[in-house]
């Protein structure tokens, strides 16, 4: 991990920034399917003319769609809170990370934010807030939501409450340099990784590094495909992305069933597995070292993943894209005492990917 920093320090994930075409409806998508709550929002109606903005949330979790009132992309921006912003940009210039707008502070009644932006990976970037004991309810400049819908309330709740971790895609061969990225400029160390001997099917397979600050609250697994006989999903979404970007955002909740059985009850749409890994899973469990609190007749009905070791287990789920390009996706995930990533669902997942591009005519021959 490295000397903690003493200064500098990356705290958390703040917000996530979607650039989309029509911020209103996008906003409306999250809180009607995925049971966020509208929270704040800027545009026309309170003087910002450039950019429309509908924030929205769950927990910790403030997805932020954008909409500059001209066509847009429905990458994911994640932004970090730091404390100084300062010095977490000084020290992240020295390394060489491009700064692609300078400090500036924003303030209204409630207080004031300092900012900067980092590029990173393709056209992804970080936002660094430090929010100085801002009371407002969102940033400076935003204001009551104006999104009001009477039939939110009536839908059940999900319990979605925090990022876990934000998955970046690369083309082949720029894993590692994306992955240093982080190392070099922002001070964070490697997490955790696979390679594709142990990710892999018939068809395709994947890498993947994650890296994560000091304090271990911000995980960025960064992913790449490998050479395999059909086009990789991973190539697939960066194909359709136009490069390197987010491919997904994992919302971590305290309890999986409760929330997937709402979300799907809210229409979400999520990939399914064959009914052979439950049976494969119900043997193995058989001689394992944990006890599994859920039923897995319960996680085969709801179509919920399992990866465990001797001390733990996860349990994951994985939405189809959110949008008509098979782009990002969002994933469900909750912990019992395990910190990795699925790896040991990774071909599972793998395979449910590669029979949705089948049915996209995506998954060709390279």
């Amino acid at each position: 991990k490295g000397a903690k920093p003493e200064k500098g320090r990356f705290l958390h994930f703040h917000s996530v920034t979607f650039w989309v075409g029509n911020a209103k409806q996008a906003a409306s998508f999250y809180c009607s399917k995925m049971g966020f709550e509208p929270l704040a929002y800027r545009g026309l109606e309170t003087g910002f003319r450039e950019v429309v903005s509908h924030v929205v949330k769950q927990g910790k979790v403030r997805p932020h769609p954008r909409d500059p009132l001209a066509a847009g992309q429905d990458s994911g921006a994640p932004a970090f809170t730091v404390s100084p912003c300062s010095i977490s940009l000084q020290k992240a210039r020295e390394r060489g990370a491009k700064v692609v707008r300078e400090p500036w502070v924003e303030e209204d009644k409630f207080g004031k934010v300092k900012f900067a932006v980092l590029q990173t990976y393709g056209d992804t970037t970080h936002t660094l807030v430090e929010k100085k004991n801002y009371t407002g309810r969102f940033l400076p400049g935003f204001e009551a939501p104006l999104l009001k819908d009477s039939l939110l309330p009536k839908l059940p709740k999900c319990g979605l409450e925090i990022i876990d971790h934000i998955v970046g895609n690369q083309p082949d061969q720029e894993m590692l340099s994306a992955s240093e990225w982080y190392l070099r400029n922002l001070q964070f160390h490697r997490f955790w990784s696979v390679d594709d001997t142990q990710v892999h099917t018939e068809y395709s397979s994947l890498r993947s590094i994650v890296v994560t600050n000091y304090e271990e609250t911000i995980k960025m697994p960064i992913n790449e495909p490998a050479m395999g006989r059909k086009k990789s999903s991973i190539q697939e979404y960066v194909d359709y992305n136009g490069g390197a970007g987010v491919q997904h955002i994992a919302l971590k909740t305290q309890d999986i069933i409760t929330a997937i059985r709402n979300l799907q009850e809210r229409g979400m749409e999520f990939l399914t597995v064959p009914s052979t890994y439950y049976k494969l899973l119900r043997e193995n469990l058989k001689t394992a070292k944990i006890r599994v609190k859920e039923s897995i007749d319960v996680l085969e009905e709801l179509q919920i993943l399992m990866d465990y070791d001797e001390k733990g287990y996860l349990l994951q789920i994985f939405t189809k894209p959110m949008q008509d390009r098979p782009t990002l996706f969002l994933e469900v995930i909750k912990r019992h005492n395990h910190q990795g990533f699925g790896a040991g669902n990774f071909n599972s997942l793998f395979k449910a990917l590669e029979d949705a591009q089948a049915i996209r005519g995506n998954l060709t021959d390279l």
